[in-house]
């Protein structure tokens, strides 16, 4: 039996999945993580991406996030996400609203790092609306 690490998913408005997880994969800022039980200590901010939680061998649990944050420990993945959805949830009609608001998150952006996010984040979803 592998061993499992808890992992909760917080958004601002409130806690959308805590169960345990065999591994988690969270879309980091430097790259990929896969997080499993005895993972060293961290702190990570998050790109905007997809949140894999392998519950058991071939049941996934996956999140679209836009951004947060991970705290890691050798028991326990937290993510703070700005604003996370199921994926399983995601139709392509919520995915092309996204989009339009990613777009004029880039138009009223007032500094370069906003304008960085804004792009960063369209781009993600560009891509996972083709994938769709």
């Amino acid at each position: 039996m592998t061993d499992k690490i808890s992992f909760d998913l917080v958004s601002p408005e409130r806690l959308l999945f805590s169960q345990a997880a065999e591994m988690v994969t969270i879309p980091g800022a430097e790259g990929e993580m896969g997080v499993m039980a005895g993972h060293m200590p961290l702190i990570s901010t998050l790109k905007p991406g997809v949140i894999d939680a392998r519950i058991a061998h071939g049941k996934h649990d996956r999140f679209f996030i836009t951004g947060g944050f991970a705290e890691v420990t050798a028991a326990k993945v937290t993510v703070l996400a700005e604003d996370a959805v199921p994926l399983a949830s995601l139709s392509a009609e919520e995915l092309d609203r996204r989009i339009i608001d990613a777009q004029e998150d880039i138009a009223t952006a007032k500094s370069d790092a906003e304008m960085a996010k804004a792009t960063a984040a369209l781009d993600h979803l560009r891509r996972l609306r083709s994938a769709m």
